[in-house]
């Protein structure tokens, strides 16, 4: 099946409900620009562009279950998971709509827009410079998502963002926001746009296709090099009486380190269940047994399967992009 025949559309769907509910924040928080919204095959505002796109398999239930079952996960499948996105992209329309970034107040502000994005970023989990909304510090990759990041909190119903950021430095991010944001929320946007990039109907690849594309794109497995650091983790069989296999144990904690290991590191879980993959199949190899608590051997497989995951993606950015 071909993505453009799937005949896909966002009336009717709950999907559409929460568009609906994001144009309904909008519109309580004083602003009347509304972005236009369509499916394609990932969530991205095109630069110049006063939309943006969401990820085809949000229109219907059987396609989220199918993502779950290729990537195991679907990015914005949940209430609060899409409500999140949506905002963070309705920020990146809404900049484009009034130029926001060419402000002086935005640039003193968020920084520079036109600084390069990079394939990665250093994050560091301990600022107060930044507001939290989709996770993985993703206020610090590029002064566009620290805006983008502050929009959706300032956005969000009940967020309370004066008293959570109180004493931060992102507050004061937060109120320069505020008073921008009521300088223009009444004014029509300067900027109008029709284009929907990658719109569905154009998308000719097959379900199939998209899936092995998007899997080859989340990197490429590298040679093994943490046997000592498998060996701290579990023990040869003559070292040890306990009879458990090493594999058999990461297979029962599979489940669960793949969605701990993707929160903390923010890659996708289909990388992380790579990482799993690589370092079940060493475990047979080299008949690797437990031979500590499970609790010891949970916390060890979980760093390890942390640092694998990490030289798998190889630098690459994490899961959110604009």
């Amino acid at each position: 099946m071909r993505l453009c025949d799937l005949e896909l559309q966002l009336e009717g769907t709950a999907l559409q409900r929460r568009v609906n509910r994001l144009y309904a924040e909008m519109k309580r928080a004083g602003l009347v620009f509304r972005p236009y919204v369509w499916l394609s095959t990932d969530w991205f505002t095109p630069e110049g562009s006063t939309g943006f796109a969401v990820p085809f398999y949000l229109a219907h239930r059987r396609l989220v279950r199918l993502e779950h079952s290729q990537m195991f996960e679907a990015e914005g499948s949940t209430h609060d998971w899409c409500m999140r996105l949506l905002r963070h992209e309705a920020a990146h329309a809404m900049d484009n709509a009034y130029r926001l970034h060419s402000r002086r107040d935005w640039r003193q502000t968020f920084g520079n827009y036109s600084a390069p994005y990079r394939s990665a970023y250093r994050a560091n989990p301990t600022s107060k410079r930044y507001v939290q909304n989709l996770g993985s510090w993703y206020a610090q990759s590029h002064p566009a998502e620290d805006y983008a990041e502050s929009f959706a909190v300032w956005l969000t119903p009940n967020s309370r963002w004066q008293k959570v950021y109180e004493g931060w430095p992102a507050l004061k991010k937060l109120h320069v926001l505020d008073k921008m944001l009521k300088d223009i929320g009444d004014l029509p946007p300067s900027v109008r746009s029709r284009d929907r990039d990658e719109s569905l109907p154009r998308v000719k690849l097959t379900l199939r296709d998209y899936y092995r594309r998007k899997q080859a794109s989340y990197g490429v497995l590298q040679p093994w090099r943490h046997d000592r650091e498998l060996r701290m983790v579990f023990d040869a069989p003559e070292n040890t009486t306990r009879r458990e296999r090493a594999a058999t144990f990461l297979l029962t904690q599979r489940q669960d380190l793949r969605a701990k290991v993707s929160a903390l590191t923010g890659q996708y879980r289909y990388v992380v269940d790579q990482a799993l993959d690589a370092m079940l199949q060493r475990c047979r190899e080299l008949d690797l047994r437990v031979s500590r608590t499970r609790d010891q051997s949970r916390l060890g497989a979980a760093v390890l399967s942390t640092m694998v995951t990490l030289a798998l993606a190889g630098g690459r950015k994490p899961r959110f992009r604009r």
